[in-house]
């Protein structure tokens, strides 16, 4: 009689989810890299929203995030999918999930202490989008790197 492990697609595909999520960030990031701000009406904007302070949307600090995000998330689908030799795309998942359970509680410190000079969008994006999907899939990331 063979064992059938219900765990290991719930795992995986909670993996598959979070190498998704890294992907479109990913794109989003290059998106901006073209300097374009879709969904704010400008950099500044865009900033405020998306980091709470005024920093640059340039190439030069986006695209970078967009190869590391793209990386990761090879390196993470590569892991729920089996890959033989999982050792490297084991740890980047891992990673990832380390880096979305830290963003995620300092989300949750944001919360609570708040920040001044934020703007008015960032406080109710990091409550209501930012922390919450940082948690769930922090946490979909480390039980997929188990």
């Amino acid at each position: 009689m063979a064992v059938i492990d219900i765990e290991r697609p719930r795992t995986a595909g909670g993996g598959r989810a979070v190498a998704v999520l890294l992907a479109v960030l990913a794109l989003v990031h290059v998106y901006w890299a073209t300097g374009l701000t879709w969904p704010a009406a400008d950099e500044r904007s865009l900033s405020l929203a998306v980091l709470g302070a005024v920093v640059s949307f340039g190439p030069a600090v986006v695209l970078p995030l967009a190869v590391l995000e793209g990386g990761a998330a090879v390196a993470v689908a590569a892991h729920a999918r089996g890959v033989r030799g999982r050792r490297i795309p084991r740890l980047v998942t891992y990673a990832v999930a380390g880096g979305m359970l830290l963003r995620g509680a300092a989300g949750l410190v944001w919360i609570v202490v708040g920040r001044d000079g934020s703007g008015a969008a960032f406080p109710w994006l990091n409550a209501l989008l930012y922390t919450p999907l940082s948690l769930v899939f922090g946490w979909k990331a480390l039980r997929a790197a188990r």
